[in-house]
């Protein structure tokens, strides 16, 4: 027998201390938690995702009764970055949350929006940044990857 072991750098720092050039991006993950629809989990989650090119693509969350019909703010964030610039590669994303009007502490990716981030980092062969944004700290990693050990990765599948 063996045993692994798995280490994730995490770097926290508080809101003003946040690196330049992430600034706008975190304050678009608060902001788009406005436009989520969380009738349901009364959880608006937020996300933005800044590309190589400079531009911030937003999504939200957008639940339905019909779970899991519905779709985290992750996914519609990248899934939108794809569409609209497809050639482009995501150099990071910062997820939020607000319930009550008032901004949670930090908020995680849930599996299935990890497992998409780490597709993306396949997809443009590049690390994406994951900055998880709380009131007072936001915590940062510095890929998908490092969020999700022994991820599927398709090599099964050939």
């Amino acid at each position: 027998m063996k045993e692994l072991l798995f280490e994730t750098k995490i770097q926290v720092f508080s809101v003003s201390e946040a690196p330049e050039i992430y600034r706008e991006l975190i304050e678009s993950a608060i902001d788009a938690t406005a436009n989520a629809y969380a009738p349901y989990s009364y959880l608006n989650v937020g996300a933005a995702v800044l590309l190589t090119n400079g531009k911030i693509i937003e999504g939200s969350n957008q639940e339905n009764a019909a779970y899991p019909s519905g779709l985290c703010a992750e996914r519609v964030a990248l899934f939108s970055a794809n569409t609209q610039y497809p050639d482009t590669k995501v150099l990071a994303i910062a997820v939020a949350a607000v319930t009550d009007g008032k901004q949670t502490n930090m908020i995680t990716p849930c599996g299935a929006c990890r497992q998409v981030l780490l597709e993306v980092e396949k997809r443009y062969q590049s690390p994406i940044k994951i900055l998880l944004c709380g009131k007072k700290e936001i915590y940062m990693a510095e890929s998908a990857a490092s969020l999700l050990p022994l991820s599927f990765d398709g090599s099964g599948m050939l």
